[in-house]
């Protein structure tokens, strides 16, 4: 009888190694490793690293081993729509492992599909958010497929999974002296485990790698010019770059100034706090730009009520949600608001921080000879009487009738 066939999300890191063979092991599945490129090994591109990390697999135990080149798609179908609705979950956090997640599911069970495997499997543990965003997702676009978690099985702690590993030459590349957890994308890093599980601890400057500490950031500012086409950056400094392209050279940059770090207590979906590290420098710097440029271009109404629906946006994601009715109608209202958002946007980066130091759009809502307060100004001071009259009405109602009472 021909064993049943499982395709596993592959990182190449100690719990996708370990899962390979614990799944063969204990459940009598043939494993298929899917590595996906999402930028974690840069965005030109890391065909060395990403032919190593198959071979890891093969090593561990699977049956075949497939590399997807995701870096444009994860851009343009994940990022992009995030940059458009200015997604930070609490106000910090740029979602870098969120919009990731369905990408990865998606093509899990697209080679499920062609290699007529009847189950996908992730290397999330039971108490973090991964696992309801790879889950939820199969439930969204393939409710029929089997899911597997064999993190939250098998009951190993990190050290043991790593003894385990070893006890059946299993090539990891965790050691028990560095215990992080690192996830990493073209939109950011993230890292947990160890000493940061102390939200008093400090991060050691080890736990980070595409931000130099402030001290050792230039003591010279530097600008750059982000260009924005229908809400979307699509220019650095007037050279013309696709979006997987465009945020590496920003990271690269802000990154260069120590710009990006995030140390925050964070709300799991679960029900837990965690102490969680991010790296973002051209996410951040990104983010900033285009919420400042929408300011410029923005009818009010419209401004107003997409900041409100911002936070929304962003739980929805951070809950695994990406294909939910919901959020499609969300990016429906986000694509809309975005047809205005052209322009240009200076950003200053120094020393952990980036700021807009300018912001130009030919379309832009902003009128000088209206705002000016000097001879050109063309705004009539005679209506302000009435209208003020008008707006504190209310107001003077109510005091009259109740605000002694």
């Amino acid at each position: 009888m021909t064993a049943p066939r499982l395709v596993l999300a592959y990182s190449g890191g100690l719990d996708t190694s370990v899962a390979i063979r614990w799944l063969a092991e204990q459940k009598g599945y043939e494993v298929v490793a899917c590595a996906i490129d999402v930028g974690q090994v840069g965005a030109d591109g890391g065909a060395e690293e990403m032919e190593r990390v198959r071979r890891r697999a093969l090593d561990c135990g699977a049956v075949d081993a497939v590399v997807v080149d995701a870096r444009n798609e994860f851009a343009d179908d994940f990022v992009g729509p995030a940059i458009a609705a200015n997604t930070l979950y609490m106000g910090k956090y740029p979602l870098v492992s969120a919009l990731s997640r369905p990408l990865i599911t998606r093509h899990l069970v697209r080679v499920a599909r062609e290699t007529g495997a009847a189950a996908i499997g992730h290397g999330c543990t039971g108490k973090g958010n991964d696992q309801v965003r790879f889950e939820v997702t199969a439930m969204a676009i393939a409710p029929d497929i089997v899911v597997e978690a064999p993190i939250r099985e098998w009951g190993l702690s990190r050290d043991a999974a790593i003894v385990w590993a070893q006890e059946r030459d299993i090539p990891v590349q965790v050691k028990t002296h560095s215990p992080y957890s690192i996830d990493e994308n073209l939109w950011g890093r993230t890292a947990e485990c160890g000493i940061l599980e102390d939200p008093w601890e400090s991060p050691p400057e080890e736990v980070f790698a595409r931000s130099v500490a402030l001290a050792d950031a230039p003591d010279e500012p530097e600008e750059l010019t982000l260009t924005f086409a229908d809400g979307l950056p699509v220019a650095v400094d007037g050279k013309e770059l696709d979006l997987a392209r465009l945020i590496a050279e920003v990271d690269r940059r802000a990154g260069a100034h120590g710009v990006g770090r995030i140390d925050m207590v964070e709300d799991r979906l679960v029900g837990i706090k965690s102490r969680e590290i991010y790296e973002c420098p051209g996410a951040l710097t990104i983010l900033t730009a285009h919420r400042d440029l929408e300011d410029l271009c923005l009818e009010q109404e419209l401004a107003q009520e997409k900041r409100g629906l911002e936070g929304r946006y962003a739980q929805l994601v951070y809950n695994g949600l990406w294909f939910s009715p919901l959020k499609k109608a969300l990016d429906a209202f986000v694509a809309v608001s975005q047809r205005y958002v052209s322009g240009e946007v200076r950003m200053g980066l120094y020393k952990g921080s980036a700021w807009v130091a300018g912001r130009r759009s030919p379309i832009g809502l902003y009128d000088h000879d209206l705002a000016t307060y000097d001879a050109s100004d063309r705004f009539d001071h005679t209506q302000a009487e009435g209208f003020v009259r008008l707006w504190g009405l209310p107001t003077k109602v109510w005091a009259r009738r109740q605000g002694s009472l």
